[in-house]
């Protein structure tokens, strides 16, 4: 049950790190700010797409012998 939660929430944490990126952008004023705002938005939408089946795969039950 550990193990669901811990995977919804590596669902869960990259979209809250996307949104928290899209107000940076959306309040950002100068171009470094800009950039860090899309950074942080490519990099949560990278992990999101990565790690919950990373987890998934690494967890999985091994087949019966």
């Amino acid at each position: 049950m550990a193990r669901y939660f811990l995977i919804v929430a590596a669902r869960m944490l990259p979209v809250a790190g996307a949104l928290f990126g899209l107000v940076i952008l959306g309040r950002a004023v100068a171009l470094a700010d800009r950039i860090l705002g899309v950074a942080i938005v490519v990099a949560a939408l990278a992990v999101m797409a990565t790690l919950p089946r990373a987890l998934a795969r690494r967890w999985r039950t091994p087949p019966a012998p």
